[in-house]
C-alpha cells in the first residue's frame, strides 16, 4: 500500500492536467500578473501538439484566453494572442472555434497598437486564423482588417519586420483569392491601400522590397482590365524603374549580386504584368470607343 501511494505521488501530471492548472490561473482574478504570464507561457508550449490544441476548448481554455486580449497589461495581451495563434496554426477546428467566439475583432484592433511586439503577435494570430480558411478571410474583411494593414504600412515609425509580416500576409490572401477562383478582391477598391503596398517597393530593405513585389504581383493578377482599377497602381511604373537602378548598383557588390539578380527577375515579371494589364485597359477602351 505504501509503495502504491508513493508511485501515485511520483506520477507526472498529464498535459491535460497541466493545461487545466494554467486555465484555472487565467480564470482566477486574484492571480498576479507574473503568475498569469507564467500560465500563458505554459499554455504556449502545451498547445503546440495538435491533440492538445484540439482539447483547449473542451478544457475551457479558449474563452479565458480571448478575454485576456482585453487585459490592461500589454504583455498579457501579447502572449494571449501568441497562444491563440499557436493553437490555431494549420488547425481548422481551433480556427473555427476561435472565430466563432469573435476573437478576430479584438485581434484586428491590437494590430493598431503602438507596440511593435503586440502588433506583431496580433498579426501572427490573425495569419494563423485565416490561413486556408475562407470564412476567416471573409470575417477579416468584414472587420476592416485591411485598414489595419494599411495603417501599419503607412505609419512611418513602423519597424520593417512588421511591414514584412503585413506584405507577406497580403500576398498569401491574394494568392488564396486567386486559387479560390475569385477574379476580384474588395480591398482592391482602396487606392490608399494599394499605394501603401506599392510604396514598400521603395523601402530601405531589399527583403521587404522583394516581399512587396510578390504582394503587388498577386494583387495585379486579381485586378480587372478596368481603367479605374489599374489607376490605383499609379506610380508603380516609376517605382519599378527606380528599383531597377538600385538593383543595378547592388549587382556590382559581389556579396549581394546573386540576391539582387533574383529580385531583378521578379521586378521584371511585375513590370511585364503591369504593362500587359495596361495594354488590356487600352484595348478595352478602344473597343468601347468603337
Amino acid at each position: 500500500m505504501e509503495i502504491k501511494e508513493l508511485m501515485e505521488k511520483l506520477k507526472m501530471p498529464s498535459d491535460a492536467d497541466l493545461m487545466k492548472i494554467a486555465i484555472a490561473d487565467l480564470n482566477n482574478s486574484s492571480v498576479s500578473l507574473e503568475d498569469r504570464q507564467r500560465a500563458l507561457q505554459e499554455l504556449l508550449v502545451l498547445v503546440e501538439p495538435i491533440d492538445n490544441a484540439n482539447d483547449l476548448d473542451k478544457l475551457g481554455g479558449l474563452l479565458p484566453l480571448i478575454q485576456e486580449l482585453n487585459n490592461a497589461d500589454e504583455g498579457i495581451r501579447t502572449t494571449s494572442a501568441w497562444v491563440l495563434g499557436k493553437a490555431s496554426q494549420n488547425n481548422a477546428l481551433v480556427q473555427n472555434q476561435i472565430l466563432g467566439y469573435g476573437a478576430l475583432e479584438r485581434l484586428v484592433n491590437m494590430g493598431y497598437s503602438s507596440s511593435a511586439a503586440e502588433a506583431a503577435k496580433s498579426l501572427y494570430a490573425i495569419s494563423s486564423l485565416i490561413r486556408d480558411n475562407e470564412q476567416g478571410q471573409e470575417l477579416f474583411l468584414s472587420e476592416n482588417g485591411y485598414a489595419m494593414l494599411q495603417h501599419i504600412l503607412s505609419t512611418a515609425s513602423t519597424n520593417i519586420r512588421l511591414q514584412k509580416k503585413v506584405v507577406s500576409l497580403l500576398a498569401y490572401v491574394a494568392d488564396f483569392q486567386l486559387s479560390a477562383g475569385k477574379s476580384q478582391a474588395p480591398f482592391l477598391s482602396n487606392h490608399l491601400f494599394i499605394k501603401s503596398v506599392v510604396d514598400m517597393i521603395s523601402a530601405p530593405d531589399l527583403d521587404l522590397e522583394e516581399k512587396a513585389l510578390l504582394a503587388v504581383r498577386s494583387l495585379l493578377q486579381l485586378t480587372s482590365a478596368d481603367a479605374s482599377d489599374l489607376q490605383k497602381f499609379s506610380g508603380l511604373d516609376d517605382t519599378l524603374d527606380a528599383l531597377r537602378v538600385q538593383l543595378d548598383e547592388l549587382t556590382s557588390q559581389e556579396e549581394r549580386r546573386e540576391y539582387a539578380l533574383e529580385v531583378e527577375i521578379l521586378r521584371r515579371e511585375v513590370q511585364i504584368m503591369f504593362q500587359q494589364k495596361f495594354n488590356q485597359v487600352l484595348q478595352h477602351q478602344m473597343k468601347n470607343d468603337k
